[in-house]
């Protein structure tokens, strides 16, 4: 088993599918393909937004890699409504991992969306695979092997993070190895 890279992507100028990066999410792109660049990947596989591809794109320019899209690393759908007090109704289902609103995912079904994913890149035959995706649906795949993660350790997520996961003993190690404040300059 090798070691997984997770990041959550670069500033970006929305929520949706299609949302690309700030001036300063492009800036933070290039210093993480910066970070990488004399560290070796085997494989990036991202999400389909835009956002996160655009994240990753000066890396798989810079290490001549294609970058393979998997829907299992797209955001949660947290409603197919709108909600004005969406902040409480994302809290609320931390507490209770099995809450679905309308059209959307419980906590649970995204965690095991993403825990699938990494599952499967820790079967492949590669070393070094880095996954690039969103906030809510890194803080779940950090839960599900950190029991302590909640609520208040998404809020505390920047844009963006990287997080490598590492077994070890049968167990997978998290470690965060990256964070804005490495990309301030």
């Amino acid at each position: 088993m090798g070691k997984i890279y997770v990041i959550r992507h670069c500033l970006a100028q929305g929520q949706s599918l299609d949302a690309p990066l700030t001036q300063k999410g492009i800036e933070q792109a290039d210093s993480l393909a910066e970070f990488f660049k004399d560290l070796k990947i085997d494989r990036i596989v991202s999400s389909p937004f835009l956002r996160a591809i655009q994240s990753i794109e000066p890396l798989s320019s810079r290490k001549s890699m294609t970058i393979e899209m998997d829907e299992r690393l797209s955001e949660r759908l947290l409603s197919t409504g709108d909600f004005p007090d969406w902040y409480e109704k994302l809290q609320a289902t931390f507490v209770d991992m099995d809450l679905k609103y309308d059209g959307g995912e419980s906590s649970n079904e995204a965690m095991h969306r993403i825990v699938d994913l990494v599952k499967d890149a820790f079967e492949q035959d590669v070393d070094h695979t880095l996954i690039v995706s969103h906030g809510n649906i890194i803080s779940l795949l950090l839960k599900y092997y950190d029991k302590d993660v909640d609520f208040h350790c998404w809020k505390n997520l920047s844009n963006p993070d990287v997080f490598l996961l590492s077994p070890k003993h049968n167990e997978v190690m998290i470690e965060q190895i990256w964070g804005a404040q490495y990309s301030e300059g």
